[in-house]
């Protein structure tokens, strides 16, 4: 493996090296695989003081963040492979030649699970380790036996580069084929490559706008492909009267969470709907005026939330206003009533990326399920109250159909990374709602099923053959079976 990010090969060579390695990687075995990924994870925690600095050089973010977020990214990397090796994401069935079957004689049939092929992944700018160069989206594609062309984020270019340059080294001390990993750098390379049909599938964080333009390029090939794209949510918070009892604890939970990390969080608190109160607007007026500035990721973040910003003052009425100074960014609140907010859903709904959020104030509960069932999909929607309040139980069933993740007496804010995380929704949340980009969960998006019919046991995939090399768990005629 000779590419290096540094010295990025052309994007046709990167292209015809990753065509190459497809097809070993897709036969590879599972505990090879998790072994690249453990090498990966294991580099990057040897150079983690050093690709630190130079996040806080690119990003502005806090030192202790940043550590966090490389223990986070080496953690998914390792449970990645765990979950690659466990194997009943293959989702294997084995059913086996049945003369007397009711619809007639039934073959051999062997079915799983098998890897798509090269994956373009384009980086995200606001978790510049967990959603970028080694990020969820590659180690979840390179888990499922996919070469992997990393498109870079200009947000943090150097640790981007050097990052990938600990990428390719582990992955050429583990043993990987050459073309497993390479990195490009330019827009116009990325959409190239997702045209190429070498390309089987892409995956994105990032605006509406570009992960738009990304999809419909993906949609309109020749050969359509899947495209994850992670784009835009405002994460509704729905405070039922019950909640008030406990009001300066939900408050300052809410401030917390929308103001949390500069507001530059896809799970952001972007809307509070609570009840009418002058007493909740002066309370949260007093919280967000406490919140010391912080800088944002970098300018074009920071003018794009400033020309968000004043779409926002033009739409709703002031709480709290905030500035952007010299320390960074202060938060801004802004309030409006259900009634107007219905009348312009679109323009609540809208995201802003940064920190400033809209309370909607309500006079009637049944009103918060009227908004829920128009809420366009969200990544999450929480609802504060207690579990007997009477509107409950169907505004958590009207939201369940609009977000991925649901959450009761808590903040979106923390994305776990666990098998049972959804993190996806509807659109323009993701587009692809069936989907999860965070958890091992996410290796789902970069396989597709294939049935072996009347095969030879000596030339099945060692997941589909009866003596079960893998020890993994295999639905035999019908029955899930767990390895003996």
């Amino acid at each position: 493996m000779t590419e290096r990010p540094t010295t990025q090969p052309g994007l046709d060579q990167a292209l015809r090296s990753a065509a190459r390695a497809a097809t070993a990687l897709a036969g590879s075995e599972p505990a090879t695989r998790a072994d690249w990924l453990r090498a990966i994870a294991d580099e990057l925690d040897a150079h983690r003081d050093e690709l630190v600095v130079l996040a806080q050089e690119e990003t502005h973010l806090p030192r202790p963040r940043l550590e966090g977020e490389v223990g986070r990214t080496t953690f998914q990397l390792r449970l990645t492979a765990d979950a690659v090796v466990e194997g009943s994401w293959l989702e294997v069935a084995i059913d086996h030649a049945d003369p007397n079957w009711p619809t007639g004689p039934r073959p051999d049939l062997r079915r799983m699970l098998r890897a798509l092929g090269p994956v373009l992944v384009v980086a995200a700018s606001n978790f510049p380790f967990a959603f970028s160069v080694a990020g969820g989206d590659t180690a979840s594609a390179l888990g499922a036996g996919c070469p992997v062309l990393l498109k870079l984020h200009p947000g943090h270019p150097k640790l981007s580069e050097r990052t990938g340059e600990l990428v390719l080294e582990a992955l050429t001390k583990a043993g990987a084929p050459a073309g497993t990993f390479a990195m490009i750098s330019s827009e116009a390379d990325a959409q190239a490559a997702l045209k190429d049909p070498r390309i089987k599938a892409g995956a994105f964080t990032g605006s509406i706008r570009g992960g738009r333009a990304l999809f419909d390029i993906a949609a309109g090939r020749p050969d359509p492909v899947p495209f994850y794209g992670e784009l835009g949510s405002v994460n509704p918070v729905f405070v039922l009267p019950s909640a008030l009892r406990r009001q300066s604890e939900t408050l300052s939970g809410y401030v917390g969470s929308y103001t949390l990390g500069v507001g530059q969080f896809c799970t952001k608190p972007g809307v509070l709907f609570a009840p009418h109160s002058q007493s909740v607007l002066d309370e949260l007026a007093g919280l967000v005026g406490a919140v010391a500035p912080a800088q944002p990721l970098n300018d074009r973040i920071a003018q794009g939330f400033t020309g968000r910003l004043a779409e926002l003052r033009d739409l709703w009425q002031p709480v709290s206003e905030g500035a952007q100074t010299a320390d960074g960014l202060s938060p801004s609140l802004f309030a409006t009533t259900i009634d107007d907010a219905l009348d312009d859903l679109d323009g609540l709904f809208e995201e802003a990326f940064g920190p400033a959020s809209v309370v909607v104030s309500y006079e009637d509960p049944a009103e918060l399920v009227a908004v829920a069932r128009r809420l366009p999909g969200q990544l999450t929607a929480t609802v504060h109250g207690d579990e007997d309040d009477p509107i409950a139980p169907e505004l958590l069933g009207v939201l369940a159909g609009h977000a991925g993740r649901v959450i009761w007496n808590g903040w979106p804010t923390g994305v776990s990374v666990t098998w049972a995380m959804q993190h996806g929704g509807g659109w323009p949340a993701t587009t692809a709602s069936v989907h999860t980009s965070v958890g091992p969960t996410a290796l789902r998006r970069f396989v597709a099923p294939i049935s072996y019919q009347d095969l030879p046991e000596a030339l099945l995939p060692a997941a589909v053959r009866d003596d079960n090399p893998l020890g993994i768990w295999q639905r035999i005629d019908g029955k899930l079976t767990p390895p003996s």
